[in-house]
């Protein structure tokens, strides 16, 4: 993740070491699971102000590439 913004935090005394956004307090869980409701961006972005558009893009797009990693063997 060299040339982008770093989106995700992990810190055993925030939500138990769970990943969630910086600076805030919502787990990159949440996200995923919003968008396998059916949920859209925007409502999760309605329901949690604290993660902006871009932040929720760029986690989406360091999901994906960790998909591809791990589709591919590479851990």
């Amino acid at each position: 993740m060299s040339s982008k913004q770093r989106v995700v935090h992990s810190h055993p005394e925030i939500l138990g070491g769970t990943p969630v956004f910086i600076s805030t307090c919502v787990p990159i869980k949440t996200l995923l699971d919003y968008l396998e409701a059916g949920d859209s961006l925007n409502e999760f972005i309605d329901h949690f102000p604290r993660v902006s558009r871009e932040q929720a893009i760029e986690a989406l797009e360091l999901a994906k590439e960790i998909a591809n990693l791990q589709k591919y063997g590479i851990k």
